[in-house]
């Protein structure tokens, strides 16, 4: 199958939310040429908000490119990883706005991954109750996912992204460029963002990315430009018609209950966000088996796909009584019952309860120990 090629301008889709829609621009050079952000607010101040293992590589290609927007850039460099998620890293950011003196209109520029994205998010959510702000995601998995959507949120100890608001960027502006410095685990762990989507919605993705994983692994930029594409798609059309996760956006969680509570159980930071989804699409499909949706062959098809991604496919021996104990805090379970997203035919997926003894069987096949 052959690998389809963006042109060079760089591509557009469009996130549909009426008054707070917004354009994803997909693209390679994208990052250091002002013309990528002139749909940018008017602003006399900007602070981007990066971390210290990224802001060195391109936070002054984007000071640069701001620089005529602007009459002030600012940059706030925090500390990288999932483990540094949460309230006393979010306050710095609280502190530069507060210490440069910014006001309503001050633009953030969430430049990095996930935890990135997520805290610039939540904190241009809450400052001043509310400034603008714009995603420039330099990981896979941002790209793909975390970036796209207006979900912003810190971990709590007690649980992953419980605390937080659905705020939309002005603008996403993915630079295909970046993903050429990612270490390999970091690009595996993205790609369990993109290989999420073929199950729950479009089986001729999954078959695409089957056909194309060793090129997505080796980082060719035409595999890589068409599965930050479709995934963008795909999710566009999801948060289209749900943007506060009210139905049909539940579906974007496949794997996320199991891999939420791998994450949790582990301590935030021991495996990176995708590589617990990944494992956990794995556990994810087991149940869907039980529960009737999908046959062994698919579950197969699945497991073999994620391993080939390079990414886990046995999940930790934290025990079945903690696992689910820790999907209990899950933000999708009611009244202390689980819920799951589950396969309910290929191509589909739906939110679904399953008896504890039902997920225990999982947790034994699919863990180590």
């Amino acid at each position: 199958m052959p690998l389809p090629v963006l042109s060079a301008p760089p591509e557009r889709v469009d996130i549909q939310l009426g008054e707070r829609s917004y354009p994803i621009l997909i693209g390679a050079g994208l990052l250091d040429d002002p013309a990528s952000f002139a749909a940018t607010p008017a602003a006399a101040s900007a602070l981007i908000v990066s971390n210290t293992t990224v802001a060195p590589l391109y936070a002054q290609a984007l000071q640069t490119a701001l620089a005529n927007r602007f009459r002030t850039v600012h940059l706030l460099e925090l500390p990288d990883g999932e483990v540094y998620k949460n309230l006393e890293t979010l306050n710095l950011i609280f502190d530069a706005l507060l210490g440069h003196g910014s006001d309503r209109k001050t633009v953030l520029f969430a430049l990095g991954g996930g935890v990135v994205g997520d805290m610039t998010g939540f904190a241009a959510a809450s400052y001043m109750r509310g400034v603008p702000f714009v995603q420039v995601p330099t990981t896979l998995l941002a790209q793909v996912d975390s970036s796209v959507g207006g979900k912003t949120a810190i971990n709590h100890p007690l649980g992953k992204n419980m605390i937080g608001a659905f705020y939309q960027p002005q603008l996403v502006v993915c630079d295909l460029g970046t993903l050429q410095t990612l270490p390999p685990r970091e690009l595996s762990a993205g790609l369990a963002e993109v290989i999420k989507y073929g199950p729950i919605h479009d089986m001729a993705f999954l078959d695409w990315i089957e056909t194309n994983i060793d090129a997505l692994v080796a980082r060719d930029p035409a595999a890589l430009a068409y599965a930050v594409k479709r995934s963008c798609e795909i999710k566009a059309l999801v948060v289209g018609q749900d943007e506060r996760e009210m139905g049909l956006r539940a579906i974007l969680n496949f794997g996320h209950t199991f891999g939420h509570a791998i994450e949790s159980g582990l301590g935030y930071g021991e495996w990176l966000h995708g590589e617990a989804v990944g494992c956990g699409m794995v556990m994810a499909a087991h149940l869907s088996q039980r529960l009737g949706g999908v046959d062994a062959a698919f579950v197969e098809r699945l497991t073999r796909l994620i391993e080939r991604a390079g990414l886990p496919i046995v999940g930790p021996a934290l025990g079945a009584d903690r696992y689910l104990e820790l999907m209990r805090v899950d933000k999708k379970s009611e009244a202390g019952e689980i819920r799951f997203v589950v396969i309910d035919k290929p191509g589909s997926a739906a939110v679904s309860s399953a008896p504890d003894a039902l997920v225990r069987e999982v947790l034994a096949q699919c863990c180590a120990g």
